[in-house]
């Protein structure tokens, strides 16, 4: 322990007791003998008392005053660190006959230094037991204030997306696809907010309230087809479009508005509607899930929609252009392209263009006419004029596809051949059931072959599903088709040929305002 001293009193005078530090404690320091003689207003001989001090032995005892003093209690040195969040005491013994401390003393001198906060009562309690006088106790600690952080917001897109070509794995750049877009679907989620922790107040010694740092507040600002959860930390998409980040706020847009699809917009993948205002630059592409209008000009580019195409001027594919889509298409002109539509196709004129349409074809306004290539179609088609005087072949084809009624076959085998395993499986697994509800053990063997039977059953019911679903769309397709026929408005010539399901006939000579139906196995005309 540390060396210590202690005031001893008799005879009317004072004298200074010391004892010398032992284990390695620390020695008595001449100057802090001084601090307390002069607290106490003990008067002394500095030059005399340092000479006995650098002569005293182990408990040396050397007269320091002839003045007499009053019992000279128990003290403490109270000292507080800077930040008010540390207290550090140093007691020092009563004199011989002196008043000792009793805990409520240690209280009172804190309160006295204005320390209320933070007193370590274990602290005070192990002084009190070993009394370890001239020696440094933590006394008391103040409770530092819990930082809070800042409010975070995750985005789940790109939000410093810039224009750049993408580069291919032969290290060449492609500037058709650009990267512009960040596209989204209903129900995607596109930022996540971590609100603020504002963190907790603490107090130093003196019982002041330490306020935490100030944090940063974040909310999700957001424009049309977003929701927020009910706490509004999470950001979901209402529609498939494309989102982006403007000054803090998102945005979603399910309609894609461009000038041209050219190099400076590059190739077109989105979620949602396309609307571009000029032209359809050719070798470039145009996918989305909704629709696609062109205002201007399609030419040997690719465009794929899962709603409807409009072209308001039409496309001029230089035999390399394709539209296909899930709805319709509706375009001025077609001309040396392709066209798969489901639904229904709707023109001024098609030349030399292969046009697949669902339902119906109908080329009847002004112009109206078909010229060259190929166009078939489910139900109907309308032409004004179907090939030219000048022999162009031109390949007109209604009613069902054949591929369609093999497939339809195909389906009609599957699900029959579906429907008989399944007879046999499903009793077999309810048998297994039973036996296992009654408690039967099964041998590894017999376990082993009927998960895998339980697993084959299963694939075939969700195939047998799926093949009855088709079929039956196949099967209104195909009793749609029943008055399959094509209508010519004005003028059919010579040289093209006509098919209705799997009957064809070719035209020899010019015909005017008539209908072409399949009777008895055969494509018959007939007047309008």
């Amino acid at each position: 322990m540390n060396g210590y001293f202690q005031l001893i009193q008799k005879n009317d005078c004072v004298f200074l007791k010391v004892f010398k530090e032992t284990d390695g404690g620390q020695p008595i320091s001449l100057q802090e003998i001084v601090n307390y003689l002069s607290r106490q207003k003990i008067s002394f001989d500095l030059k005399q008392l340092n000479a006995d001090l650098q002569g005293a032995a182990d408990q040396a005892e050397f007269l320091i005053s002839t003045t007499k003093v009053f019992p000279v209690p128990e003290s403490m040195k109270v000292d507080v660190s800077g930040d008010g969040m540390e207290v550090k005491v140093r007691f020092y013994p009563p004199s011989d006959i002196g008043k000792a401390f009793e805990k409520e003393d240690i209280y009172f001198h804190l309160r006295n230094a204005k320390v209320v906060y933070g007193i370590l009562e274990d602290v005070v309690d192990a002084y009190l037991k070993e009394r370890r006088y001239c020696q440094d106790y933590i006394i008391a600690k103040g409770t530092p204030p819990r930082e809070g952080t800042d409010a975070v917001i995750d985005y789940k897109f790109e939000t410093d997306r810039k224009i750049r070509p993408t580069l291919k794995e032969d290290g060449s750049v492609d500037f058709f696809n650009l990267n512009i877009l960040n596209n989204c679907k209903e129900g995607d989620v596109l930022a996540v907010l971590t609100p603020e922790d504002r963190g907790e107040p603490g107090k130093d010694v003196y019982g002041a309230v330490i306020k935490p740092r100030d944090v940063k507040k974040l909310v999700l600002q957001h424009g049309l087809n977003i929701e927020l959860n009910e706490e509004r930390t999470v950001m979901t998409s209402k529609v498939n479009g494309h989102v982006s980040l403007v000054e803090g706020k998102v945005f979603v847009a399910d309609v894609l508005e461009v000038d041209n699809v050219d190099t400076s917009v590059g190739n077109i993948n989105y979620e949602g509607n396309v609307c571009v205002k000029g032209n359809v630059c050719s070798n470039f592409s145009i996918r989305c899930s909704g629709n696609v209008e062109v205002r201007g000009v399609v030419e040997a580019a690719y465009i794929e929609a899962g709603g409807n195409i409009i072209l308001n001027r039409g496309i001029n594919g230089m035999g390399k252009g394709k539209l296909k889509c899930k709805g319709n298409v509706i375009a001025k002109y077609m001309e040396n392209c392709s066209v798969e539509a489901e639904g229904y196709v709707e023109t001024e004129a098609i030349l030399h263009s292969h046009v697949q349409a669902g339902t119906e074809i109908n080329v009847v306004s002004r112009k109206g006419f078909i010229t060259g290539g190929s166009v078939s179609a489910t139900n109907v088609i309308r032409v004004k004029s179907l090939g030219t005087d000048m022999g162009a072949v031109t390949d007109v084809m209604v009613g069902i596809n054949p591929n369609i009624i093999n497939r339809f076959g195909e389906l009609k085998k599957n699900i029959a051949d579906a429907q008989k395993n399944l007879k046999v499986m499903l009793p077999v697994l309810d048998a297994t059931k039973k036996k296992l509800q009654a408690g039967v053990a099964l041998a590894p063997d017999q376990i082993k072959n009927i998960q895998q039977l339980a697993i084959k059953s299963k694939e075939l019911q969700q195939q047998l599903k799926s093949d009855t679903v088709e079929m039956e769309s196949l099967q209104e397709l195909m009793n749609s088709s029943t008055h399959a026929h094509i209508e010519i408005t004005d003028t059919v010539y010579p040289g093209n040929t006509i098919s209705i399901s799997d009957a064809s006939m070719v035209i020899k000579d010019t015909f005017k305002y008539c209908r072409f139906v399949k009777k008895n196995g055969e494509v018959k005309m007939e007047p309008l």
